[in-house]
C-alpha cells in the first residue's frame, strides 16, 4: 500500500525518509525521525505507529537497527500484516515484510540506505526508488523526491498516489517535515511544498531555530 526509502548523510550524519501511497496521511502513518537514534518507517496493510516509535526508542537506548527492529516485531502477533524498516546512527539498516501483505511487497537494504514497500507494481518500484537516490544531486530532500518520483514511473503503488511525505531531521539543522495529506498529485505538491519551504520569509527565520547542537539560538 506504501512505499518509502529511508537514508543516511554519511557526511553530516543527518537522516531523511520519504513515503508516498494510494491512501490518506502517509506522513502521520508512516515515518519517524530523531536524529539521536535514527529513522523508521511502519507501514503495511494494518499499519503500526507504535512499531515505528518503539523501534527508534530502542535504537536511541544502543541497539543497532536489526536488534531494535525483531524485538518490535517478535512481540507482536500481528507482525504478519505489518512492515517495518529501521535504520541507525551507525547506517546499519533492518526491515520485516509481514506475510499477510497483499500484492507484491518487499524492501532492498545497503549500508545507510534502506527501501521498502507493499501492493506494489512489482520489485522494479524499489530498484528505482533505490538507485534513483544515489544517482541523484543536490540535498537529502531533492534526492529524496526524484526518488519518489522514480518509483512511481517504475509502477509505484498499484492503486496510484493519493499522499506524499518527507522527513529529515540532524543535530545541525531544525527538522524539515513536509505531508501532502491527499491530493490528486502529492508527489508535485510535496514538491512544490517544498520549494515553497527554501525561499521567503520561512527560509530566512530557519537559521534562528534552535537545533541540537545549538539548542539556545535564537533571533539576533
Amino acid at each position: 500500500m506504501t512505499f518509502s526509502i529511508l537514508a543516511q548523510d554519511l557526511n553530516t550524519g543527518a537522516f531523511g525518509g520519504a513515503a508516498a501511497t494510494g491512501s490518506l496521511c502517509v506522513g502521520g502513518w508512516v515515518l519517524r525521525g530523531d536524529s539521536r537514534a535514527g529513522m523508521s518507517a511502519s507501514q503495511g496493510a494494518a499499519p503500526s505507529t507504535m512499531w515505528g516509535e518503539d523501534v527508534l526508542e530502542r535504537m536511541r537506548g544502543g541497539e543497532d537497527a536489526q536488534t531494535a527492529l525483531d524485538a518490535v516485531v517478535d512481540a507482536d502477533a500481528g507482525r504478519g500484516w505489518r512492515q517495518l524498516a529501521a535504520l541507525d546512527t551507525q547506517g546499519n539498516t533492518a526491515c520485516h515484510t509481514g506475510r499477510n501483505n497483499t500484492g507484491w511487497s518487499g524492501s532492498l537494504l545497503g549500508p545507510g540506505l534502506v527501501v521498502s514497500g507493499n501492493l506494489l507494481d512489482g520489485r522494479q518500484v524499489l530498484d528505482a526508488l533505490s538507485d534513483s537516490f544515489q544517482r541523484a544531486d543536490g540535498s537529502m530532500a531533492e534526492r529524496l523526491l526524484v526518488a519518489l518520483k522514480a518509483a512511481e514511473r517504475a509502477g509505484g503503488d498499484t492503486r496510484g498516489l493519493q499522499s506524499a511525505a518527507l522527513l529529515v531531521v540532524g543535530d545541525m539543522m531544525p527538522p524539515l517535515t513536509l505531508r501532502i495529506d491527499w491530493a490528486e498529485d502529492p508527489l508535485g505538491a510535496l514538491h512544490a511544498l517544498y520549494r515553497r519551504s527554501q525561499s521567503g520569509d520561512y527560509a530566512a527565520w530557519l537559521p534562528c531555530v534552535p537545533t541540537r547542537d545549538n539548542p539556545e539560538h535564537g533571533p539576533q
